[in-house]
């Protein structure tokens, strides 16, 4: 057989091995999502269900305050999302465009900041919140997450990418920094703002730690804790209905994915992130 075309299959077949590791796990709940119980507790396991048991669905976003949960956690990604522009645009564009006293040191923060897991802040970031009495709001679901490191960083690198030329001509007819910035930088950055606008709502979508320390009453609660609580009161073995609030869960992010997977290849393209 001829080298070239040796190795090309051995790179398909190695290719298809990492997507099948990957995919497993979803297709391993969308299953045991469509089973009966008598089926995801059978050996060997089952992987086609006699019949779909769509009704699993609308057992498992019965079972509790569904539609609160689910509103909760729209509510809290969303205005992440918008505190996060609001706050990266002109960061990025300023440490792009700009050289001024302590710029080097301040990206290094910002750097510094992106290295740090919220998890190793969150006891002096909990006991700030209790001073304030924002526990069990969702105000300390949303405010810790206002400022987003690596999406100051990306976005510096894709604003750096814009020929000076084009601002200075802006300039020249009289535009100010925030015309140059919504009519300009912007518009021009797409990818890059896609990017992190889909990786912001994936960790805040899917957020089960934070939520879980924060809150304790029902009605602030995201929908990854409301799915948790399936659980408790479907019990441990139910994992078809289970599966089915996991499902939910994930459809959004999938969905949002989708639409969203071509502008990320050409964020990372454009921003020199190879």
């Amino acid at each position: 057989m001829d080298r070239s075309l040796l190795l090309r299959l051995l790179d398909h077949a190695g290719k298809a091995l990492i997507l099948l590791v990957f995919l497993f796990p979803f297709l391993w709940m969308i299953s045991t999502s469509l089973q009966t119980f008598e089926e995801t507790m059978s050996f060997p396991p089952v992987w086609v269900p006699s019949s779909l048991q769509w009704g699993n669905f609308a057992e498992a976003m019965t079972a509790g305050p569904f539609l609160t949960y689910a509103r909760n956690s729209i509510v809290i990604t969303t205005a992440i999302l918008i505190l996060q522009f609001a706050v990266m645009i002109p960061a990025a564009y300023a440490f792009a465009k700009y050289t001024f006293a302590g710029s080097g040191l301040m990206f290094g923060l910002v750097l510094l900041a992106f290295m740090i897991p919220s998890q190793i802040t969150f006891i002096p970031v909990y006991m700030t919140m209790a001073d304030w009495g924002w526990v069990d709001t969702l105000l300390p679901q949303i405010v810790p997450f206002m400022s987003n490191a690596f999406g100051i960083f990306l976005l510096r690198q894709y604003f750096r990418q814009i020929p000076q030329e084009i601002i200075e001509s802006a300039r020249l007819d009289n535009a100010g920094e925030f015309k140059i910035i919504t009519r300009l930088m912007v518009p021009m950055s797409m990818p890059a703002l896609a990017t992190i606008a889909l990786f912001s709502f994936v960790s805040h979508w899917n957020d089960y730690f934070w939520p879980l320390v924060m809150t304790d009453a029902t009605h602030v609660r995201p929908l990854t804790l409301g799915i948790a609580k399936l659980r408790e009161t479907e019990g441990i073995s139910n994992w078809n209905i289970i599966m089915a609030g996991n499902v939910i869960l994930v459809l959004p992010i999938l969905i949002v994915y989708l639409f969203c997977s071509k502008q990320i290849v050409k964020a990372f393209v454009y921003s020199g992130i190879k």
